[in-house]
């Protein structure tokens, strides 16, 4: 009885609270390894010693000290190579990396709230090619601009085209983080945005800003470029929400009445 009276006094904030459990073995591994890295005792291509005497080290099981290993492996934290044992990753940009991409999956954001990001980080990228002005980036660009061209009249490729253009011009700019960050951003808009360029003209207009992009590019013109970027990325939020209008048009009970 008093258990029952104990629990039903708790608020819900409280009834939502488990007792917590103790840390595994791996776990606290793991943690340990990325304290080490932190605090600059392992550094960034320094190979850990051999697995025999981590174990001895953090009086663990072979199994606990390979699971810890390999989670650090799959983050991009370690490099483990078979033959070369185990290494401190190099490149830091795959661990962010898969920190960002995992919050993309977990966390639901709107499509404006993307593309408000892809304005900020397309917009950098692109007045960076620009204020670069290298003649093989132009050529590049310029030979997609031509296949999108082409493509005028299949949605479906030139969709393909368009993305990469974006994936070009983030390469372009020699900034890695920037560029996975953009990469990333775009593979989560990629269904939001599928049916976009089926609206009437999406593709023409589409085209035109891409060639507005280009030429501030080809003209050196850094801020020209962000702007013409920004703008079509603000076009290509209004044209979403404008297919979503229709969609819902579509199946509203009002229309399918009307059809009947």
């Amino acid at each position: 009885m008093k258990r029952r009276e104990a629990t039903a006094a708790l608020t819900p904030m409280q009834a939502k609270i488990r007792p917590v459990t103790k840390v595994s073995i791996s776990e606290d591994i793991a943690q340990q390894i990325m304290d080490l890295i932190s605090n600059g005792d392992l550094k960034p291509g320094q190979r850990l010693p051999a697995e025999r005497d981590l174990c001895k080290n953090f009086n663990a099981g072979r199994s606990s000290l390979r699971e810890a290993l390999r989670c650090l492996s799959i983050m991009g934290v370690l490099d483990a190579r078979v033959g070369e044992g185990t290494t401190v990753a190099v490149d830091g940009v795959k661990f962010m990396g898969k920190i960002v991409e995992w919050r993309l999956i977990t966390e639901r954001h709107d499509i404006e709230d993307l593309l408000e990001v892809r304005m900020a980080l397309e917009g950098i990228a692109v007045a960076k090619v620009a204020s670069l002005g290298r003649e093989e980036d132009l050529q590049r660009l310029q030979k997609s601009i031509k296949e999108m061209r082409g493509a005028i009249k299949d949605a479906k490729r030139f969709a393909a085209l368009d993305l990469a253009f974006h994936v070009a011009i983030a390469g372009m700019s020699e900034n890695f983080l920037l560029s996975d960050l953009i990469s990333m951003i775009r593979s989560q808009l990629v269904r939001g945005l599928s049916a976009v360029l089926l609206l009437p003209n999406a593709v023409k207009l589409s085209l035109e800003e891409h060639v507005a992009i280009y030429e501030a590019i080809k003209a050196k013109d850094a801020e020209g470029a962000r702007a013409a970027m920004q703008g079509h990325l603000q076009a290509a939020l209004e044209r979403y929400n404008k297919s979503v209008a229709r969609q819902e048009r579509t199946k509203s009970p009002r229309s399918n009445t009307a059809r009947t």
